[in-house]
């Protein structure tokens, strides 16, 4: 069973910032593209960013400049550092390992609470 553990969820101020992280295994981690989602209440999960095993980013534009993904190869953890944050990025962050014709992994997922 694959596990991807994240942390670093919590609760902050409008303008604010957090670094939530996410660690694979290192047969998942060295060759999957690693993306992290979201999720509000009472909406579908979408994509926020995504960084591919050769280091190649890409994001929702919504987060673009404010957002960003990151990861460490020594330690198989991949980053998503959010900076000036909006009560509208108030969610559940799911990071995901993809990969093409393999089967794809959540993580369990982590709160992000954004309120003054």
């Amino acid at each position: 069973q694959v596990q991807l553990v994240e942390s670093g969820g919590g609760a902050v101020q409008p303008g604010g910032s957090l670094r939530l992280s996410c660690a694979a295994p290192t047969s998942v981690f060295s060759i999957y593209t690693m993306a992290w989602y979201r999720q509000a209440p009472g909406n579908e999960r979408e994509w926020v960013a995504t960084i591919t095993s050769g280091g190649d980013t890409n994001y929702v534009d919504f987060v673009k400049g404010r957002f960003t993904i990151s990861r460490d190869n020594t330690k198989n953890t991949v980053y998503l550092q959010m900076n000036s944050l909006k009560p509208e990025d108030t969610a559940v962050y799911y990071c995901n390992a993809q990969r093409r014709y393999f089967p794809q992994y959540w993580g369990q997922g982590t709160q992000v609470t954004v309120s003054s």
